[in-house]
């Protein structure tokens, strides 16, 4: 799979119908599609409104969050999320995230235009921006521009990976582990280094309920999830520990590495943030 440039986001008809022409997409499926004029024009909006918020923060990264996975019955909102920086080399604003790829049991590290971002097949259009006081910021946006950090990617990728787990990652349990590698006061030797440094922290992962058999007999087998990441006390219980995009505010919050967070719902700003 092609990792994609970020795009130069501009309100133009010519920016449109460049996008439009795009083929490769970064996420659960390997089937190049065009997305729809409908869909195009609503990421291009979502996208203006992330840019319109940034600049005028003038922050040099921040979270960007989205809803890629309709995760109500769970209780979650945000289903994906990623660092977006200013100043990067493909382009102003673009989101560095991890992703699985094609739905596969691997994933890799993507920079990726705002439009691009907001693209994929969403449930709705959206977003959460939480941005850093100085100091975290400034450890973070420098931490980033020599990504990819190698030492803190595991390709071997599982959507409900264990926080904390050596063998699997999945795009949640990169940015908690970048944010406490990013921040710490002494060098981190490996991924769980980092994990084990953002518990100390105060990180604390949230509980999914995956009844037995609804594992059984719901077919949730695939290549991207691993149910044998976690301990088989865990697997009976049918509770499983997952990073999720909500811990991850969570522990921004706690941590005190959060300045201030806004919002977007139906396309809309929130005058204060609603469930994550």
């Amino acid at each position: 799979m092609t990792r994609l440039p970020a795009f130069v986001l501009r309100a133009s008809l010519f920016v449109l119908a460049s996008l439009a022409g795009s083929t490769a997409w970064a996420g659960a499926r390997c089937a190049a599609r065009h997305p729809s004029p409908q869909q195009l024009d609503a990421a291009a909006a979502t996208a203006l409104r992330a840019v319109d918020a940034l600049e005028a923060a003038d922050a040099s990264v921040a979270l960007i969050a989205r809803v890629g996975t309709d995760l109500s019955k769970q209780g979650l909102v945000y289903s994906h999320a990623g660092f977006v920086l200013r100043d990067h080399p493909d382009g102003r604003w673009t989101v560095v995230h991890l992703l699985n790829e094609c739905g596969s049991d691997r994933s890799g590290l993507y920079a990726q235009g705002l439009v691009d971002f907001f693209s994929d097949d969403l449930v709705n259009q959206d977003l959460r921006i939480v941005w850093f006081t100085p100091d975290v910021a400034r450890r973070l946006s420098q931490y980033l521009a020599h990504m990819p950090r190698g030492n803190l990617h595991n390709s071997h990728y599982n959507l409900i990976a264990r926080p904390g787990s050596r063998d699997y990652q999945n795009s949640t349990a990169w940015l908690v582990e970048v944010m406490a590698s990013a921040q710490a006061t002494r060098p981190v030797k490996d991924r769980v280094d980092a994990y084990a440094l953002a518990r100390a922290g105060g990180f604390v992962p949230d509980i999914v309920g995956i009844p037995y058999t609804k594992r059984v007999l719901g077919g949730l087998f695939s290549a991207n999830v691993a149910f044998t990441d976690h301990p088989v006390a865990t697997r009976l219980s049918g509770d499983y520990p997952v990073i999720t995009v909500r811990s991850i505010f969570r522990f921004f919050d706690k941590a005190g590495y959060t300045a201030r967070v806004e919002e977007w719902r139906h396309g809309r700003r929130m005058s204060t943030p609603g469930p994550a």
